[in-house]
C-alpha cells in the first residue's frame, strides 16, 4: 500500500493531475483542484496522501494534500454510484470542512452544484454517509464527561461541528474534547477550522 508520496513536483496540470518524482520514479496522481491549488511550483517539494484505486481495466493513484481530503474521498467512493472521478469533482468544488458540514447537516442540494452529480446521487451521498457515521457512533462507548459539548445558545453549531469532525475521521471523544476548549460563539465552519488547526498542532 502506498500511504503517501514526498518528492519533487514535476507535473501540475488541469484537470486534476500531478506527478511527484520519488527516487527517480515519477508517480502520477489524479487529484482535486483544491489539492492542485495547494501544491507549489514545478520543481518544488510536494507531499500527497494517496489512495490506490484498482478495477478490472485500470489501476489509478489518487493523491490529496491533506488526510482530511483523502478521508472525504474514501467516504465518497464508498457510496453506491459514486466513482473516483465524481469524488474528485466534488472535492474540487468543496473543502473537506465544507463537505463534512454538508453531510452532517443533510444538505444534499449543495452537492448537485458539482457537474455530473444529480439529485438522486446527492441524496445517496448524504443518506449513506450519515448512516455510516451513526452506526460508527452507536457502536462506541464513551463516558458522558469525555464526549460532552458545553451547553450554550450555540448548541446547534457545536453539534454540527462535532458531526462534521466525525465525518472527517476523528473519534467522537477527540472531537468533543477539542470543541469543548473553543469559543462556543463561533460559527459551525469556524469551529471546524479551529478544531482542525488544533489537531494539526497536536501532531507536531
Amino acid at each position: 500500500m502506498i500511504y503517501s508520496l514526498k518528492g519533487k513536483l514535476t507535473v501540475k496540470e488541469q484537470p486534476g493531475f500531478a506527478v511527484i518524482e520519488c527516487g527517480g520514479v515519477g508517480y502520477g496522481c489524479r487529484t482535486s483542484f483544491n489539492t492542485l491549488a495547494q501544491l507549489g511550483d514545478i520543481g518544488s517539494e510536494a507531499m500527497l496522501y494517496t489512495h490506490l484505486y484498482i478495477r478490472e481495466d485500470a489501476v489509478e493513484l489518487f493523491g490529496f494534500a491533506t488526510q482530511q481530503e483523502l478521508s472525504c474521498f474514501r467516504l465518497l467512493i464508498s457510496v453506491s454510484g459514486v466513482g473516483p472521478k465524481a469524488a474528485t469533482s466534488i472535492l474540487s468544488d468543496v473543502s473537506p470542512e465544507r463537505f463534512a458540514l454538508l453531510v452532517a447537516s443533510g444538505d444534499s442540494k449543495s452537492f448537485t452544484k458539482t457537474k455530473g452529480i444529480g439529485a438522486k446521487t446527492a441524496q445517496r451521498i448524504v443518506l449513506e454517509l450519515k448512516d455510516k457515521i451513526s452506526s460508527d457512533i452507536s457502536g462506541r462507548q464513551f463516558a458522558a464527561d469525555t464526549v460532552s459539548v458545553p451547553s450554550t445558545g450555540a448548541d446547534t453549531a457545536l453539534s454540527e461541528a462535532l458531526e462534521a469532525l466525525i465525518v472527517l475521521g476523528y473519534s467522537q471523544s477527540e472531537a468533543a474534547s477539542v470543541l469543548g476548549k473553543l469559543d462556543s460563539t463561533l460559527s459551525t465552519q469556524e469551529l471546524i477550522k479551529e478544531a482542525l488547526k488544533s489537531f494539526s498542532g497536536n501532531k507536531k
